[in-house]
């Protein structure tokens, strides 16, 4: 089985924990890398984090210019029209580092999936669909391009999610991530969400919020 690459980042001792964080369009694995020291996570709680790169696609609203990328995105619409069958394959990708991690001795029930923009779309169906339960799902900046379509794994039927978006989102509008919540109420999930006064990134105050949500999961 071929596995996507990626930058890993070991904790000082043996992992009990792991995240699989995925960049957004046109960024790669090194992207989220600076945020690990500034989590601040406390040495009791040993998480490895992991960091995959997306493939090389030709992206139709970039022009089909190749860029490193989840799946298609064929339209800019308030819907978001994306290649579901990409998005699909991405998010089997991401189900495969999960099961490397279970086979390296982190129980499934350690393992969050987070994810960035395109990244937080595929993290959705990875996360979602998988067939052993979770910690958790962190959606960032992001929007629930499977809603219609996701098989919800009875596993992760109560997994705890978190959304952050910045208010400010040109990118993302926050109408994304406030529909993203609907929709998860609508299917039985209490998911948490925040907002920031910021465009389509990240900031100290989120980057301490998320922290703070980690090592509410990973307790």
């Amino acid at each position: 089985m071929s596995l996507l690459p990626c930058v890993e980042i070991e904790p000082a001792q043996p992992a009990t924990a792991a995240v699989i964080w995925l960049h957004g369009l046109g960024a790669n694995g090194h992207d989220f890398e600076p945020v690990v020291p500034e989590l601040r996570l406390p040495a009791a709680l040993p998480v490895r984090f992991v960091f995959p790169h997306a493939p090389q696609l030709p992206v139709t609203i970039n022009g089909g210019y190749v860029m490193p990328a989840w799946y298609d995105i064929l339209e800019m619409s308030l819907d978001r029209k994306v290649d579901e069958k990409q998005l699909l394959a991405s998010a089997r990708n991401v189900q495969d580092l999960i099961g490397r991690e279970i086979q390296r001795g982190i129980d499934s029930n350690r393992i969050v999936i987070a994810g960035f923009s395109q990244g937080g779309a595929v993290g959705f169906e990875a996360a979602l669909s998988y067939p052993k339960p979770l910690a958790g799902l962190l959606a960032l900046s992001t929007y629930f391009a499977t809603a219609n379509s996701i098989e919800i794994n009875p596993a992760n039927a109560k997994l705890p999610v978190q959304i952050f978006h910045g208010s400010y989102d040109d990118v993302v509008p926050e109408f994304h991530g406030q529909n993203s919540v609907k929709i998860l109420q609508e299917r039985g999930f209490e998911p948490g969400y925040q907002t920031f006064p910021m465009d389509h990134s990240v900031c100290m105050e989120e980057i301490d919020a998320i922290s703070a949500w980690l090592q509410q999961v990973l307790a």
